[in-house]
């Protein structure tokens, strides 16, 4: 199931079980966890991208593994508020993502605004983490998962139970 809401997301989840949170390109995935509290999200792995079929397996594998009950897709919107062919793109990987799996695994599917998560991840790991380009480019996707992940945590954890 899709979801509009990240509360909704929230009241669909089992007890227990925890959040995945992706960061959706072209050539990644990266992948984030959070804790069955919804509080901390940790960056896990990055899936290199190669046919669909080959992403859902590796995609299935990482739910399985870690007892995942919703999904939160980072939703790479532009500057100014619209959406263009790279939001669309994934866009339809959650659709496909929630035919292939999301009835059989009981996931739930939510999109935060990802606006500017690479860029800052980026300048995290120049400035604080003083990281060669090299280990940068090996970490950057999980890392930008994980910094969507927990700004939807974050939201939800701000979030009144009305809303």
């Amino acid at each position: 199931m899709i979801s509009n809401h990240l509360n909704e997301l929230k009241s669909q989840i089992t007890p227990g079980k925890r959040i995945l949170g992706l960061d959706v390109g072209s050539k990644t995935i990266g992948l984030a966890v959070s804790d069955s509290a919804f509080l901390v999200a940790t960056a896990v792995e990055t899936i290199r991208r190669q046919k669909f079929t080959k992403d859902i397996v590796a995609l299935e594998a990482a739910i399985s593994a870690r007892d995942i009950g919703g999904l939160i897709i980072g939703l790479p919107v532009s500057m100014d508020g619209s959406e263009g062919p790279a939001c669309q793109s994934v866009r339809d990987f959650a659709a496909n993502v929630d035919e292939k799996l999301g009835a059989r695994l009981n996931l739930v599917i939510a999109f935060w605004d990802e606006r500017l998560s690479t860029a800052a991840v980026e300048r995290f790991l120049v400035s604080e983490a003083d990281m060669t380009r090299k280990r940068r480019s090996e970490v950057i996707d999980k890392m930008a998962a994980t910094y969507i992940l927990q700004g939807a945590l974050d939201a939800m954890g701000r979030a009144q139970p009305n809303e």
